[in-house]
């Protein structure tokens, strides 16, 4: 579908202001003309976006993550992920979060895709990386960054996310793209990267 064929959904907008600018979120009000002409106001936070980290062992278990998730006042089953930095290259950041989140370098890596997680009110996006051909090392996480590494096998991780253990947006679509990879109804494109460069 092209842009022209979308054009009688578009919102205009009219005017902008911050409403929050946070150590991490920053928060702004717009206000917008609707198709119809009507003005109104979109509230949404925008975020610099991150990368997700589907890391397989030559097993095929699964490098997970358990995490107490402040907002939803909970532990939660996740797959490794992290925040781009600025001015950060997507598999750069991919690699440094793997690294510093579970210890684990990879020398093949694929992007899989992108998600939007919550497109009603955040500009966030999550570019989908898969990892193989791993090497446990030492993690180096964040001050103040507490999180359980384990590994699961792939029918475990679709068995929770099926019964409402994993309900964490990203890791039900890391999980989709998996489940689709595994079955070979979608594909990756694998590149290898030198040893050092896992490290930056």
């Amino acid at each position: 579908m092209n842009s022209s064929e979308s054009s009688h959904l578009i919102e205009t907008l009219v005017s902008s202001e911050d409403i929050l600018k946070g150590n991490f979120l920053h928060v702004r009000r717009d206000t917008v003309r609707l198709p119809d002409g009507t003005p109104t106001a979109r509230e949404y936070v925008i975020h610099p976006g991150a990368v997700m980290i589907v890391a397989q062992l030559d097993d095929g278990r699964l490098v997970l993550e358990r995490q107490f998730r402040y907002p939803m006042g909970a532990v939660m089953i996740e797959f490794p992920a992290g925040k781009l930095d600025a001015g950060e290259a997507s598999l750069a950041c991919a690699q440094r979060e793997l690294l510093e989140e579970t210890g684990y370098t990879a020398r093949q890596w694929a992007r899989a895709g992108v998600l939007h997680p919550v497109i009603s009110y955040s500009t966030e996006f999550i570019d989908i990386w898969f990892a193989r051909d791993l090497t446990l090392g030492a993690r180096q996480l964040d001050s103040g960054e507490f999180l359980e590494v384990f590994t699961a096998t792939p029918a475990e991780l679709l068995a929770w996310c099926g019964n409402g253990q994993v309900t964490d947006a990203k890791t039900l679509t890391g999980a989709l793209w998996l489940q689709n990879v595994l079955s070979g109804v979608w594909a990756l494109d694998w590149q290898t990267t030198a040893p050092e460069r896992d490290l930056r």
